[in-house]
């Protein structure tokens, strides 16, 4: 047998070793894909909305406040500071109940700022 025809041999020999281990491992790949898309589903319907997408500050009745865009829960924002604080709630009203039972330390004055130089 010459050189050419033992290496066509052997080629073949590795080309079906690879279609076997190809094929034995072949259905694990849909199967994460589904345990994977199980998995999301199950952490979005145990945690629900993660709030990432956040509207600019809207003021109504003497507060102002952010709403998710994707759940619609609205959480308190101070203007001074230019961020939001406080519990999440989808009543307005309870979250300025909250904000009078918390009194003022909640939203303490912003630090003097110092120039650079």
């Amino acid at each position: 047998m010459t050189n050419a025809a033992k290496q066509g041999k052997s080629e073949n020999i590795n080309n079906e070793n690879i279609n076997k281990k190809s094929k034995k491992f072949g259905w694990l790949w849909p199967l994460g894909v589904a345990a994977t898309s199980i998995a999301g589903v199950a952490l979005v319907a145990l945690r629900g909305c993660w709030h990432r997408r956040m509207s600019w500050p809207v003021r109504a009745q003497e507060h102002s406040y952010q709403v998710c865009l994707d759940c619609g829960v609205k959480r308190l924002f101070d203007e001074k500071r230019f961020c939001s604080y406080g519990p999440f709630r989808y009543d307005l009203n309870e979250l300025i109940a909250w904000k009078r039972a918390r009194g003022r330390e909640t939203t303490p004055e912003p630090q003097e700022q110092r120039t650079a130089s």
